[in-house]
């Protein structure tokens, strides 16, 4: 029997498959496992469950999104899951206490998040990305392929996808939901800069709220890593 695949469903494959035939052995995805992480690694684990995958553990992760990346490696049977981790040194100089996201979010996501990932990048020439048009008005305008802020090719096949899109996938695959999703939390990064959401509020207001950031850097322009 032909499995019937939708139209996002598709047309994410396509682009994945592409995408990874034209960098062999040099593109990477880059995840959160995050609320709606577990769509885009079931696509990728269909096309080869060996793609090089970067997980982000900033040291002020939810033990329960650590609890669920080990839940999905072992469900989507993915083999190559890299966990990266800020440079003990670079905390020990600003952030010595592990209170800088109250006093420069800023710098603190940048010192967790932007200046691991570009050393983890190193050997790749492009990566994916689970960027979403409907998750901000940054984002709004996003292309399939896209060049980033260091020049790598990033790939965005959900770029598209709606809420309505990441929940059937979720249910025609049998995906496990990150256990904080049904707590409230939307969209999920830090314990330390996320909250839970309210009623009527879009999915990323409980990120870094009241700090008027949106973005923790990744994808903001800055030097090349060196």
């Amino acid at each position: 029997m032909l499995e019937t695949l939708t139209k996002p469903e598709t047309e994410a494959l396509d682009l994945l498959r592409t995408s990874i035939a034209a960098h062999p052995g040099r593109i990477a995805l880059v995840s959160s496992f995050g609320t709606e992480s577990a769509a885009l690694l079931d696509l990728v684990a269909r096309i080869d469950r060996s793609l090089p995958v970067i997980f982000l553990d900033t040291g002020k992760l939810f033990p329960d999104t650590i609890a669920y990346r080990n839940a999905l490696i072992t469900r989507l049977r993915l083999s190559d899951v890299r966990t990266i981790r800020p440079d003990p040194a670079h905390l020990a100089s600003f952030d010595p206490n592990g209170t800088l996201f109250a006093r420069d979010p800023d710098l603190c996501c940048s010192l967790r998040k932007t200046m691991p990932l570009d050393d983890a990048l190193l050997p790749f020439e492009a990566w994916i990305s689970g960027r979403k048009h409907t998750q901000s008005d940054s984002r709004a305008t996003l292309q399939a392929t896209e060049t980033g802020p260091d020049g790598r090719i990033i790939v965005n096949p959900l770029r598209a996808w709606t809420q309505t899109d990441i929940e059937t996938y979720f249910t025609s695959r049998n995906l496990p939901h990150h256990p904080l999703q049904a707590d409230g939390f939307a969209s999920i990064g830090c314990h330390t800069c996320t909250r839970r959401i309210q009623p009527g509020e879009p999915p990323r207001a409980g990120r870094w709220s009241g700090t008027g950031k949106i973005e923790c850097g990744i994808f903001l322009t800055r030097p090349v890593a060196a």
